[in-house]
């Protein structure tokens, strides 16, 4: 059984509640009959009622088994507006502010989550990351002792004897451009989470990735790296992490025990922690064309619940995947 239909039978005993918001656009009108026929989930998608059911029937999309809410016309509405008030008001939020926010269907699916309507949130096949990340980041926030977000990516590489039978935990490839080390080092806790309950690993290994190998160079971005290091071991001290490292001494057990002896992790690493979103969305690219990887993601880390964002090119198998990631981390 692949990775991906792992995932779909984990999600198919959770039966979760996950809130599609863009209750209109065609792959996600699409996705539902998947959806609903492998017990991934209980879609609940956003919208006027009448003109979804347009949509699908002009697209012969089946929704059967969809719930469909009009955030206009919710019962709990009203209690969303004086929630969003008063996380809002000290921001110059007023109650007309509140009310209208409540109305965007991406705001209304964050409180859905955030008030336990629903137990995840998928979108962005027609929306930008920044405007799918804005309101989670308002209503829901990050998770406990966690201040930033990442994006990381499944790779599956084929034939392939290094990590996890050649499954790997690539982050952050999609969200912080210029991350801090005291963000990779959350980049480093949150993605053992995407390991252990999405890949199945049971020994996840963390390599902080650099152009030096223990101090090989000097330079202030292997100081950062070393730094971040140093930041996931004492905040974070049950992870087994290492670095900084050269990707073949991350990867390669012959490598690793020449470049780094002694570390506990090198050459053995599953999960790479990459020093910037330059770095991280090249690397794995670079995998995915020339390894003909895998790529699944991006899967968002850090957020108190799970909200995950499509690329808007993605496929209706992208969109019941990520709904059944999503289902899985609820």
């Amino acid at each position: 059984m692949s990775l991906l239909a792992e995932i779909r039978e984990k999600a198919s005993q959770k039966g979760r509640n996950i809130v599609l918001p863009e209750g209109t656009e065609e792959r996600t009108l699409q996705a539902i009959k998947p959806i609903v026929d492998q017990k991934i989930a209980h879609p609940i998608l956003l919208g006027d009622e009448s003109e979804i059911k347009g949509v699908a029937s002009k697209i012969g999309a089946d929704i059967t088994g969809a719930e469909i809410i009009n955030p206009a016309k919710a019962p709990f509405y009203d209690d969303f507006v004086q929630a969003f008030y008063e996380m809002r008001k000290k921001k110059g939020i007023d109650l007309d502010k509140a009310k209208a926010t409540m109305l965007d269907p991406l705001f209304f699916a964050s409180m859905m989550v955030k008030m336990n309507k629903a137990d995840g949130e998928v979108a962005g096949a027609e929306n930008t990351t920044g405007n799918v990340l804005r309101p989670a980041l308002q209503i829901i926030k990050t998770a406990p002792g966690i201040s930033a977000v990442s994006g990381s990516f499944i790779i599956i590489v084929p034939n392939c004897e290094f990590g996890h039978n050649g499954i790997f935990v690539f982050a952050d490839c999609a969200v912080t451009p210029n991350p801090t080390a005291e963000q990779l080092a959350e980049f480093a806790k949150t993605s053992v989470a995407t390991a252990v309950d999405l890949c199945g690993m049971d020994d996840p290994k963390i390599g902080m990735l650099s152009f030096s190998t223990k101090g090989s160079a000097s330079h202030e971005l292997v100081d950062k790296m070393a730094q971040a290091t140093a930041i996931a071991k004492e905040r974070f001290p049950e992870l087994k992490v290492d670095g900084e490292f050269q990707v073949d001494a991350a990867l390669v057990p012959k490598v690793g025990s020449s470049k780094a002896p002694g570390s506990p992790v090198a050459g053995e690493c599953n999960i790479l922690i990459f020093p910037d979103l330059n770095a991280g969305n090249i690397g794995y690219k670079i995998a995915q064309r020339l390894a003909k990887a895998e790529a699944i993601g991006p899967i968002l880390q850090g957020i108190a619940k799970p909200v995950n964002d499509l690329s808007r090119g993605c496929s209706v198998e992208d969109i019941v995947n990520v709904v059944a990631m999503t289902a899985v981390r609820a």
